[in-house]
């Protein structure tokens, strides 16, 4: 790349900034024009592109970035090959570049319309909904355990491959794009991360490549989060770039499908939120609604704790302040602790509404 467009792209980086500042005050005119304009087709077309891929290429392109950057700062410190301007033109124009790509091929969508307004919800609730939609959880969530395992001390084992539980997020997003068609996901482009290790350490169970449009699941994680934290994924391939409304939808993605499995991982995953959210507003109440729970149901909780502890190091606390950081950066201001929000969506959603029997 010659100089001179380096330059060109150290001056289009503040504009950029400025111009994606704007759009972010304008949530209707992005709902419209990219998140149901541009983006699908965006999004479309690298899912065809990359998805029949059976690894990872972004993980790849990653670890290449990876390459390249360290390759270019040894020979900046060490070999002494560029000056400090030219060092700076260097890392000005690459995150220009950055910069433009993740907003255009996906970034953009953090700007959208809020998922309450979309779906047409309050995004306010009470103490007395939150413990009616809670405990409508627990029911449900005992009635499945006790379908899929009739030993209630004994957690349930999700009897799939991980491949095969990629394969049936494809038909769940198909059930629930029958009553949202923004939920139809077609193609599915999903898969195990190269990374997995790197990514557990980080304390984190997929993500999803802005560039790529792939979807990353940890293949580390436990098959009882599989169902859950795909989904998730895959919302976001579809536009919703909030963690927070991400997490909701994989609640409706896992119950709108007809395995029950699924529906017992997304139960149990929106009950997690909800006795979460409670046990911040009455501790004593939530300890006495988690005793209404199956043992066994619980053992599947203590399972996903047990895991992310034997992983637990000094380092994974700055990987989670950086990625606050940076969901904060993007208009998510509580950053990672969501739970109020989704607690909202869940409770607004469900009040009313009975569960799949």
């Amino acid at each position: 790349m010659q100089l001179t467009t380096k330059r060109i792209l150290v001056f289009l980086l503040p504009l950029q900034i400025v111009i994606v500042k704007i759009l972010s005050l304008f949530p209707e005119f992005v709902e419209q024009y990219y998140s149901n304009g541009i983006y699908p087709f965006i999004s479309t077309l690298l899912r065809y592109a990359l998805g029949w891929l059976p690894f990872s290429f972004g993980d790849i392109a990653y670890i290449l970035l990876i390459f390249l950057l360290l390759r270019f700062l040894y020979k900046a410190l060490f070999k002494k090959k560029y000056s400090w301007k030219e060092i700076l033109i260097e890392i000005g124009a690459t995150l220009s570049i950055v910069y433009a790509c993740f907003h255009i091929l996906w970034g953009l969508n953090y700007y959208r319309m809020p998922l309450h307004s979309i779906l047409q919800i309050e995004d306010q609730y009470d103490e007395e909904a939150l413990i009616k939609v809670t405990e409508h959880l627990i029911e449900q969530a005992n009635a499945l355990h006790s379908e899929l395992e009739q030993n209630d001390s004994v957690s349930v084992r999700i009897p799939y491959s991980k491949d095969d539980i990629f394969q049936k997020t494809v038909p769940a997003y198909q059930e629930l794009g029958n009553t949202y068609p923004n939920f139809r996901y077609q193609p599915g482009s999903i898969k195990k991360s190269l990374l997995s290790l790197p990514l557990t350490y980080m304390g984190f169970s997929g993500y999803l490549n802005p560039v790529t449009n792939e979807a990353q699941v940890n293949a580390l994680i436990l098959p009882f989060k599989f169902p859950t934290t795909s989904c998730h994924e895959e919302a976001h391939q579809l536009g919703f770039a909030k963690e927070n409304e991400a997490n909701f939808i994989a609640v409706l993605a896992t119950l709108a499908s007809k395995d029950r499995y699924f529906n017992y991982s997304g139960t149990t995953f929106a009950l997690r939120y909800c006795i979460n959210d409670l046990y911040l507003r009455d501790e004593q109440k939530a300890i006495c609604l988690l005793e209404k729970l199956r043992p066994g149901i619980r053992k599947n909780y203590q399972e996903v704790r047990d895991f992310w502890d034997q992983y637990q190091n000094p380092i994974e606390p700055l990987f989670k302040s950086t990625y606050d950081s940076y969901l904060k950066a993007n208009n998510q201001p509580d950053g990672i602790e969501t739970y109020s929000y989704v607690s909202a969506l869940i409770v607004n959603y469900f009040k009313d509404k009975s569960f799949k029997k």
